[in-house]
């Protein structure tokens, strides 16, 4: 699968192929149509709770992404659409959050890649 991870704020390329939004929350300031989201499987996203606890600190890292995971056993069902999706071809995962390297779309690609 190809699947690459991008910020929703940066410029779309055809690159990009499938862009799926991995959000709950629709990015501050954007546009339907500046966006260029194709899916939004905003279930497939962190909890509330548990997206509040994260805060996008580094230090809980690890855990975030071990509850996170068990977050997506508990419900399969927004994981396999995204799986779905994905598989059909270049796939982008878009996220919001200013932290590149430690939010729900590293996670998402991560688990897409390894099975």
């Amino acid at each position: 699968m190809n699947i690459q991870i991008k910020r929703v704020y940066e410029e779309p390329t055809p690159n990009d192929g499938t862009r799926i939004l991995v959000d709950r929350l629709w990015p501050r300031g954007l546009t339907k149509e500046k966006a260029k989201v194709d899916l939004w499987l905003k279930d497939v996203a962190p909890s509330t709770d548990l997206r509040k606890w994260f805060a996008h600190d580094p230090a809980r890292w690890t855990e975030f992404q071990t509850r996170y995971r068990e977050e997506l056993k508990h419900n399969p069902e927004p994981l396999s659409l995204l799986k779905e999706a994905a598989a059909k071809g270049p796939a982008t995962l878009i996220y919001g959050a200013r932290d590149q390297q430690h939010n729900e779309a590293v996670v998402l690609q991560k688990l897409l890649k390894s099975k």
